[in-house]
């Protein structure tokens, strides 16, 4: 399927969610992304596996990245696309083909912005680390990613959501001893020992700490338990599966020893980590990117590939179409007005007419 990128940014988000992209399926969909832009001739463009990347080269004295990834999580009766005059609804409209939208749209229309552009167009963000296209550039070339300054176009409701939490997931363990329900008092029951794991958790205050004047809400929640081998056998191990979302002023290392304390006296796996991004907000390019979207930023409570190009040493914020509440939901769905807003906002920083 062909992408006409002349056409407006609401056209082109329904053709985008037109091309079903769950994650290790965005073959077709980077396909259409590729050639649409090698139409481009002010762009040079790079292929690697299901990730697009386009630049120009005009010898700025600035680069930014606008970055969006291209799959989706699975479906959920929710496609075809529909437009009901006010909103998109449909698999991929929030998170995040309307963002994918706009920065093809301004990849097409921008031949000469007034700072040099990388488009980032990636696969895999909604799985496991390891297939992640971002991640993956950075390995093979890391020179493609090399900015001042990064956008990520997650939902963020046409604000600036700065900064991202850490996440991390532990897996807690109780362990008994197995015996027979008919005489239980020879083993011990591993998932009634998991009541006090449970009820520190419901026990938790979370914090709320402020970090460059925007207040991060931290949390802790079991996500997943496991346990018991035969409904007449008493379970010998039972395992607590935990997410811990913290502000960015932790360090991986520094969340992990706070759940481990939390935990205390208890068997604590680190199953998955990743860390988050301080806002930044003082630096000069985001403060400058912040001035030109005219509206106060937000934190962002939840984990982006933000935190990627932080640690690649490229201040970044997230900026886009779609309440990121939706994203992931049945019912998704992109305002449209949003959608125009985002490029409006950044055709204009980019030096583009408004």
């Amino acid at each position: 399927m062909g992408l006409d990128l002349t056409v407006d940014g609401v056209a082109l988000t329904e053709a985008l969610v037109g091309i079903e992209s769950v994650s290790r399926n965005e073959g077709p969909i980077a396909d259409a992304v590729e050639s649409a832009l090698r139409e481009l001739g002010h762009l040079e463009v790079v292929r690697l596996g299901n990730s697009v990347v386009a630049r120009t080269g005009l010898g700025r004295a600035e680069r930014v990245v606008i970055a969006g990834h291209l799959d989706t999580v699975p479906l959920n009766n929710n496609l075809p696309v529909r437009n009901d005059g006010v909103n998109l609804h449909g698999l991929g409209t929030c998170d995040m083909k309307g963002g994918v939208a706009v920065a093809l749209r301004l990849a097409a229309g921008l031949p000469d912005p007034s700072r040099d552009v990388t488009y980032v167009f990636y696969e895999s963000e909604e799985i496991d680390d390891r297939f992640n296209g971002l991640r993956l550039i950075s390995q093979a070339r890391p020179d493609l990613l090399e900015a001042d300054f990064a956008i990520l176009m997650e939902p963020s409701e046409a604000t600036v959501e700065a900064g991202c939490q850490g996440t991390l997931r532990v897996e807690v363990r109780t362990r008994g001893e197995r015996a027979h329900p008919a005489r239980a008092w020879k083993g011990v029951n591993a998932i009634h020992g998991a009541a006090e794991v449970l009820a520190r958790l419901n026990e938790y205050v979370p914090r709320r700490p402020k970090i460059d004047g925007l207040e991060y809400h931290e949390g802790l929640n079991a996500v997943l338990i496991a346990g018991g081998v035969a409904t007449n056998v008493i379970p010998d191990e039972c395992v607590v599966t935990v997410n811990y979302r913290y502000a960015p002023d932790r360090t991986e290392e520094e969340a992990q020893a706070f759940v481990r304390d939390f935990f205390d006296g208890y068997d604590v796996t680190v199953v998955d980590s990743a860390p988050g991004a301080m806002p930044g907000l003082g630096l000069p390019a985001a403060r400058a990117f912040v001035e030109a979207i005219g509206s106060a930023p937000q934190p962002k409570f939840g984990w982006t590939d933000v935190a990627r190009f932080t640690a690649l040493g490229v201040p970044a914020v997230n900026f886009g179409p779609g309440d990121p509440s939706f994203a992931h939901k049945q019912d998704e769905f992109v305002p449209i007005e949003q959608i125009r807003a985002c490029e409006h906002k950044l055709r204009q920083w980019l030096g583009g007419d408004a």
